[in-house]
């Protein structure tokens, strides 16, 4: 099927998995695939190789094909580092299967694995992604993947002979891979992913004793500590010793606590579950790499084809260093849904095309994307959006299961940031300037703010420093009232004549935007002049001091009427 030129990406990718589904296998549901290691908190990052192909998978079943989207836990892998915050003693697990490492201290969970999946699933479910979740430690353990492991210890010099092909190609002198024309953060950050993923340092197999593609976990110590010295085709029997000192011979057709090493792991699983798209990050794209590693021993040794899907490029965090689910303090979806609503988390990533590094705002600029997001409603509404941009939206706000909820009544995000801030969230003094912004649409009840007015608050009382909250004064700032000149003292009279008629967000926009013309002699409909802006700004400036006691601060309009007009009276007049 042919993406119509003004197509938006997601649609453009749906075209082309339905029709590579239909060759690969015609008649049956098609499959998307992500996969998550539950390592550590699964941060921002990692949701793109989830809302990537959820998205895909979502345009797929609003057309009404038959798809599922996979996502594959990682919770097989071994506990590679003890991360920030956590008791060192949890070194001692190291080597050990996620899902066998105690979880953090007091945490719920039975284990490492369940802890961190536990959040992201959470969040899942908020983003209303819709997906089958596979454990790999079950799928393992089970015996579920006997046969295909089974192929590979007997095709192992054919995979040996793959590998070989990358291991000196696209390495760096340091021994990392290649980044191409990646900045210095992105290569950082590919870094610190691999590291938190099946792809990084991982051994490949090879050995002194020869190529094993398969790696236990020792019986007595539980950790992958362990060297394949010998196996026997015919019998299966694999012999290994391990670094705690046991050692012992096990039947493989019948042996389930190990798992085949990474580059051999994934591309298998592409031709068990039959997988037509999967992205893969930076990370697993460069000369050598799993993922295109994976690409030839997916067809030369399990049959299978690789799947299609883009290489998808880095998520950072406004203000903050580039993410890693190795460190401590990395912001997870769980942390974003805090201060922001669902479809606009979702339209972050739906708006922008895999390949396009995006930034995440947990700082100021978190205002201005909900001036923007809430701009683009309109335009929707309207009719006025373009076609990429209102698919962006509907993406957004809904799944092909229907529409994700909403805040009844929104208001301006950064309004509302502003009034729980000056009102330190106190409800009843909240609900009396949310009814004072509008007189002909006021609000009725909290509620119908919700939740975006938690949003927001959450965002004032955890991402706002202390010395930029807002603070009204108490008391009237006498001496600086006592040094006013004439032109300032007139400003403020003509302020406070006005504010009983324009007591209302426009209103008060209206009117303090209007003081400083007045005072010129000019019509309220004048357009800016350099000298009027002059004149606003040194308005603006001693409006700031005598309510707040700094130069700047929330919007005045927002901030007047946080203040109600008998305090501002008390603290301007002179």
């Amino acid at each position: 099927m042919a993406a119509t030129p003004e197509a938006d990406w997601v649609s453009r990718f749906a075209d082309e998995v339905i029709a590579e589904a239909e060759r690969r296998a015609p008649g049956k549901p098609i499959v998307c695939a992500s996969g998550l290691s539950p390592s550590g908190p699964i941060h921002l990052g990692n949701l793109r190789e989830v809302m990537t192909p959820h998205l895909v998978a979502d345009e797929i079943r609003r057309r009404g094909h038959e798809v599922v989207h996979i996502i594959s836990w990682d919770d097989y892998d071994r506990y590679r580092k003890v991360p920030a915050g956590i008791d060192p003693s949890w070194a001692e697990h190291i080597g050990k299967p996620l899902t066998s490492v105690p979880a953090p201290p007091g945490s719920a969970y039975p284990n490492w694995a369940e802890h961190y999946k536990a959040a992201m699933i959470e969040s899942l479910a908020q983003l209303g992604v819709a997906y089958r979740g596979i454990s790999q430690t079950q799928m393992y353990t089970s015996g579920a993947y006997r046969e295909q492991i089974l192929l590979a210890m007997r095709e192992r010099a054919k995979i040996d002979a793959v590998l070989d092909r990358y291991r000196t190609k696209g390495r760096t002198a340091s021994g990392a891979p290649q980044q191409g024309k990646l900045d210095e953060e992105e290569a950082a950050a590919a870094q610190e992913a691999a590291e938190g993923s099946g792809a990084a340092s991982e051994d490949d197999g090879t050995g002194a004793a020869g190529y094993y593609p398969y790696k236990p976990y020792c019986s007595v110590c539980e950790r992958d500590l362990t060297t394949v010295v010998a196996y026997d085709d015919d019998t299966t029997e694999l012999t290994y010793t391990c670094q705690c000192g046991h050692g012992e011979t096990v039947r493989l057709s019948e042996h389930d606590r190990g798992k085949l090493v990474w580059k051999v792991d994934w591309p298998m699983r592409w031709a068990y579950e039959g997988v037509v798209f999967e992205p893969s990050g930076v990370d697993h794209s460069s000369p050598g790499s799993s993922f295109q590693v994976g690409g030839q021993l997916v067809g030369e040794i399990f049959g299978g084809q690789q799947p299609i899907g883009p290489m998808y490029a880095f998520v950072g965090i406004s203000g903050m260093a580039k993410m890693s689910s190795s460190r401590g303090g990395v912001p997870t979806p769980g942390d974003a849904l805090q201060i922001m609503e669902p479809p606009l988390l979702r339209w972050l990533y739906a708006r922008r095309r895999p390949n396009q590094a995006f930034k995440i705002a947990f700082d100021q600029e978190i205002q201005r994307l909900y001036d923007e997001w809430d701009t683009l409603g309109r335009k929707v509404v309207e009719g006025t959006a373009n076609a990429a941009d209102a698919a962006a939206y509907s993406r957004a706000v809904g799944t092909a299961a229907g529409p994700l909820p909403t805040t009844p009544h929104p208001l301006p995000y950064r309004t509302l940031a502003s009034i729980v801030d000056i009102t330190t969230g106190d409800p009843q003094q909240t609900l009396r300037i949310l009814r004072d912004l509008d007189p002909a649409d006021p609000v009725a009840s909290l509620d119908e703010t919700r939740p975006r007015l938690d949003r927001a608050q959450h965002w004032i009382t955890t991402q706002v420093p202390a010395d930029q909250r807002t603070r009204v004064l108490t008391e009237p700032d006498t001496t600086l009232l006592a040094k006013l000149d004439d032109t300032e003292r007139e400003s403020l009279r003509l302020l406070l004549a006005g504010l009983d008629d324009h007591w209302s967000l426009e209103g008060l926009t209206t009117l303090v935007y209007g003081v400083p013309k007045q005072r010129l002699g000019l019509p309220m409909d004048v357009k800016p002049t350099p000298e009027l802006k002059v004149a606003q700004r040194e308005f603006f400036a001693l409006l700031y001091h005598l309510l707040v006691g700094r130069d700047t601060g929330p919007r005045l309009p927002t901030l007047l009427l946080a203040v109600g007009p008998a305090q501002a009276r008390t603290l301007l007049t002179p």
